[in-house]
């Protein structure tokens, strides 16, 4: 093995998953962002609610949650008077044996000792301080009797220092001198820490004499501090969740620990000095236990201690403070009380988090607000327009358009010529397929010069029609779009829409314009991130005279218009600018709406209306609107409206083709029932 070497725990999941994959997440962000959620409140909701390859905060803290009251529902806190009092009974039954087989013993002393015995108070800590000084007859029994002592040392040493009570089980008088003297030194450190006068050599010195009481291995005295104040505030906790008679029990009974007082001296002498040093634990706190197992001291504070650790990662988990990041998240501390899976879980949810903020998706603006960036609106853009495709894909009857012409762009390919074709030849593709036919008929002489063409040799560059089309796409943004759950399909149609344009189509030119009771051009970021207004009114009539003008600032392209609403107009702009609205519609408003739809047909405006809902009044309006402009109208699903809209526009762009059109077989029916079709293939990307 190479020197230097060093091998440590594996802290990852699957070694041979794939790396963090930021689509899923920045998809369900970009959902609550289009539904109203700020960037940064999405992100925390994804984090929060997981996914389905991970679980997500709240599923961790409920199971911290589900931990902290199995803990407390599993275990009471009588389990060392419990084991005090049957030690006692055992101690006494042995002794009563034995004066009933002394025949030699007097009989007076006898019947004394009985006596004693048969009026030993209930209380366990008072029957164990009356017979400190009973002379015992029985060696079982005074055995059995001094393991009371040993058990409450070792339990209240376990209660500052986890592990000690299996280490000094049948612990020696030597033992408990080397207690005794780790302890009298220990709180002469703190307390020297405590006026500023100790140095690392005190340290060193007191952790050389006295290392194997820390298997821990702090490394310098704060540590130290920490870990005992952690543990003795969790014992003081403990003492606090007792019944004032339990206490008082345990405290009489404290006194014989190791048969020397002295050692609880010692021990309230450390949490003193615990207390000074540490005042930020919580030394008041309390739980309240079920009735299930008992518990002893030191059992006890473990559990207590278990319990604080359950509220630091409960908190934790929140992210409710200012500042909050998933790497705050104690990940050894899930381990010990969740297991290696949750902390696999929390760690992949904090490598999103820091992906997200370092990967260029959320940005900081002026205003110190995250915001998408571009990257994450192409990046969202992306997946809507492959969804959009996916739905698409299930639609019969579509082909590539294949056309010629000045305008038209070369796709890298070629193919057979056909009478009518006016591309370009591919010469070197001709002359190779001349070349070949005569090869394989024998007609080529070995050394002939020259080659014969024939048409079937022929073979043209192969091109698409890019016919530019100025693209305006009135999304209806009035109260019951909101109200009806149809304002985030409508931005995820709009966002699809303009990828594809931005990316496929970049000839043509898209506006965005909202209506509701005004209408306004929007740009891909406002919109996406636009919030849910609240206001009553459907103002298609302004939506038009905005498409006009955008129409007329591209007067060499083509008018596409798209209509997103689901209800009838109710306002329109009055000649001084100022919004008229009724409801139910008024005759003026939608006099003024059909005048400028036709406005946008007089400019060859190709239109489609989008009907959401079921409303029939809109559904004969929008009918006799479409008859009017020579357009059409297409009621999707709510699911299905992006497809509906990309649909559309491709299938416009293959009916602006001279090879496309509404005859048999062209792209213009890819899609009967949407009315559109693709026009080209391979368009996502």
């Amino acid at each position: 093995m190479a020197r230097g070497s060093r091998y440590q725990r594996y802290e990852g999941g699957d070694p041979l998953a794939p790396p963090v994959d930021l689509a899923e997440a920045l998809d369900a962000i970009g959902e609550d962002v289009m539904a109203g959620y700020s960037p940064e409140r999405a992100m925390r909701e994804y984090l929060r609610r997981g996914d389905a390859d991970r679980r997500g905060l709240d599923d961790l803290a409920r199971r911290i949650a589900e931990r902290r009251r199995e803990l407390l529902d599993r275990h009471d806190l009588d389990g060392t008077l419990r084991e005090v009092q049957e030690l006692l009974e055992q101690a006494v039954l042995a002794e009563r044996g034995q004066l009933a087989r002394d025949v030699d013993m007097d009989d007076g002393d006898r019947a004394l000792r009985e006596l004693q015995l048969d009026n030993l108070p209930p209380s366990p800590a008072a029957a164990v301080s009356e017979l400190s000084s009973y002379e015992w007859a029985s060696s079982e029994a005074r055995e059995t009797f001094e393991q009371i002592k040993d058990l409450l040392g070792r339990e209240l040493l376990e209660q500052r220092f986890a592990g000690m009570k299996q280490a000094f089980e049948g612990a020696t008088e030597e033992d408990r001198a080397a207690i005794a003297a780790m302890l009298a030194d220990l709180n002469e450190l703190l307390e020297k820490h405590a006026r500023g006068e100790d140095t690392p050599e005190d340290f060193a010195a007191f952790m050389a004499k006295h290392g194997d009481f820390f298997p821990e291995g702090p490394r310098d005295v704060d540590e130290l501090i920490d870990a005992l104040a952690q543990r003795a505030a969790a014992a003081q906790r403990m003492m606090n969740s007792m019944t004032p008679e339990q206490r008082a029990e345990l405290m009489e009974l404290s006194q014989q620990a190791f048969g020397s007082p002295a050692l609880m001296d010692q021990l309230a002498r450390l949490d003193g000095n615990l207390q000074g040093l540490r005042p930020g634990e919580d030394w008041s706190g309390s739980e309240q236990f079920g009735d299930g197992e008992g518990l002893g001291l030191g059992d006890g504070t473990g559990v207590l201690q278990d319990i604080a650790e359950l509220d630091a990662l409960a908190e934790q988990l929140q992210q409710s403070y200012n500042g909050a990041r998933l790497d705050d998240i104690d990940l050894d501390a899930l381990t010990r009380q969740l297991g290696d899976e949750a902390a696999v879980d929390a760690r992949t949810l904090s490598e999103i988090e820091r992906a997200l903020r370092s990967s260029g998706y959320l940005q900081r603006g002026s205003d110190g607000q995250l915001r998408l960036s571009p990257k994450a609106m192409r990046q969202l853009g992306r997946a809507l327009l492959r969804d959009a495709a996916e739905r698409l894909s299930g639609r019969q009857g579509a082909r590539e358009l294949q056309a010629g012409g000045g305008s038209a762009d070369a796709t890298g390919g070629t193919r057979e010529w056909a009478f009518g074709d006016t591309e370009p030849w591919d010469l070197p593709r001709t002359v190779l397929n001349a070349v070949r036919r005569e090869v394989a008929s024998g007609g080529r002489a070995p050394g002939a010069r020259g080659v014969r063409l024939e048409i079937a040799d022929v073979e043209v560059v192969e091109s698409e029609q890019r016919t530019q089309a100025a693209v305006a796409l009135l999304v209806d943004t009035s109260f019951s779009m909101a109200m009806d759950g149809r304002w985030v399909p409508m931005k995820r149609t709009a966002l699809a829409l303009h990828q594809l344009i931005s990316t496929r189509f970049r000839g043509d030119r898209l506006e965005l314009i909202g209506f509701g009771r005004l209408a306004e051009t929007l740009a891909i970021e406002e919109l996406t991130g636009l919030d849910a207004i609240w206001q009553k009114g459907t103002n298609l009539h302004h939506g038009l005279l905005l498409a006009q003008r955008h129409f007329r600032r591209h007067p060499g392209m083509q008018p596409v218009l798209l209509v997103v609403t689901d209800g009838e107009p109710t306002a329109h702009l009055e000649s001084s600018g100022d919004v008229w609205f009724e409801y139910p519609p008024h005759p003026v408003t939608l006099a003024r709406t059909v005048s400028e739809l036709d406005g946008t047909t007089r400019m060859g405006a190709q239109t489609t209306f989008f009907r959401l809902g079921e409303d029939p009044g809109l559904a004969r309006f929008l009918d006799a609107l479409a008859k009017r402009a020579g357009g059409r109208v297409i009621a999707p699903e709510l699911d299905d409206l992006g497809a509906a809209v990309v649909g559309s526009y491709l299938g416009d762009r293959a009916s602006r083709s001279p090879y496309g059109g509404s005859g048999s077989g062209g792209a213009g029916e890819t899609f009967g029932r949407w009315g559109g079709g693709w026009g080209r293939g391979g368009w996502v990307g």
